[in-house]
């Protein structure tokens, strides 16, 4: 399946020490975590993601970072 579709996890990463996650302000997930151009965090969305949230926050912000 890997072979015919790809592998989606070849660009994970890794926190090894813990200091991104503190530095992100991570605390708990679900957390969703939105990143601009410059490399900051434009929004930080704690909680399981819905398709209204998706519809209407997610993607119009998306949408105006581009």
């Amino acid at each position: 399946w890997l072979d015919e579709l790809g592998d989606p996890y070849t660009r994970t990463a890794a926190d090894i020490d813990g200091r991104v996650g503190i530095d992100w302000g991570v605390y708990g997930v679900p957390e969703t975590f939105v990143v601009g151009r410059d490399g900051r965090i434009a929004y930080k969305h704690i909680g399981p993601m819905t398709p209204e949230f998706v519809r209407e926050k997610l993607l119009p912000m998306i949408g105006a970072l581009r």
